[in-house]
């Protein structure tokens, strides 16, 4: 007999959806407790943004904290005025927060980090609407790179090609400018060029014992506004995600 519809299980039990208020809570008291158990706090940036790329950032610096928030939320954190700032001279980090930024806790020095960061240079394939680095020229003649299949797909690439006794062939010089933006991920990993640059700057430090260091002063946001609360609706500002090692 087969088994009624109408015979199931109903759970009567139900978990509360997390609040987005308990979620910026949460966040200002985790940076509370990374302000006190790291020696300093660093903003920084990241060129060509790969998800990869951090991964392995985050296994190379597993000692190291890194937050990726929403600004505002995290200027709660540490203090957006000298009369809010959990530790002193907090407030002076909240300047930088703007963008697509995050904070790194570390008990490195400067000197450690910096000369980190200087080195942790890796390529990757331009996405579409990136500046190419460099200018990729290629000459007329077969490109015995390519599948016969691909050849109109780089016909709408721009490219001037033709199938030639099944081998796609260039039919005169082709190069992509320096500036060029326009569908240059394919373009790039069709020709196995990586162009793009994942490497991460530090904008700003923070010590322990109250010092501050501004080091790239273009990326200050001069006109942060300090009156924001923490019941601000922030869906357009920079998404949640508060990552650790």
């Amino acid at each position: 007999m087969p088994k009624s519809k109408r015979n199931r299980l109903v759970s009567l039990t139900a978990t509360r959806k997390k609040g987005f208020a308990e979620t910026k809570a949460s966040l200002v008291n985790e940076i509370h407790e990374c302000a006190d158990q790291y020696a300093r706090i660093m903003v920084f940036r990241i060129d060509n943004m790969r998800n990869a790329k951090l991964k392995e950032l985050r296994t190379d610096l597993r000692y190291s904290r890194f937050f990726f928030g929403k600004n505002k939320v995290m200027s709660i954190g540490l203090g957006r005025t000298e009369a809010e700032e959990y530790k002193e001279n907090l407030h002076k980090i909240v300047p930088c927060l703007n963008g697509q930024c995050g904070l790194l806790f570390t008990n490195s020095s400067k000197e450690e980090i910096l000369k980190f960061f200087d080195s942790y240079r890796q390529k990757d394939y331009a996405r579409t609407g990136d500046l190419a680095t460099e200018t990729v020229e290629l000459y007329a003649g077969p490109l015995s790179q390519f599948s016969h299949s691909i050849e109109p797909y780089l016909r709408e690439l721009g490219m001037p090609t033709s199938l030639q006794k099944g081998v796609v062939t260039l039919l005169k010089d082709f190069q992509f400018a320096k500036k060029e933006m326009h569908s240059l991920q394919n373009k790039h990993k069709l020709l196995e060029k990586k162009t793009a640059e994942f490497r991460v700057k530090i904008d700003a430090i923070w010590s322990n014992d109250g010092t501050f260091e501004l080091l790239q002063k273009n990326n200050i946001n001069e006109n942060n506004n300090l009156n924001d609360s923490m019941s601000d609706e922030d869906g357009d500002d920079d998404d949640d995600d508060d990552d650790d090692d």
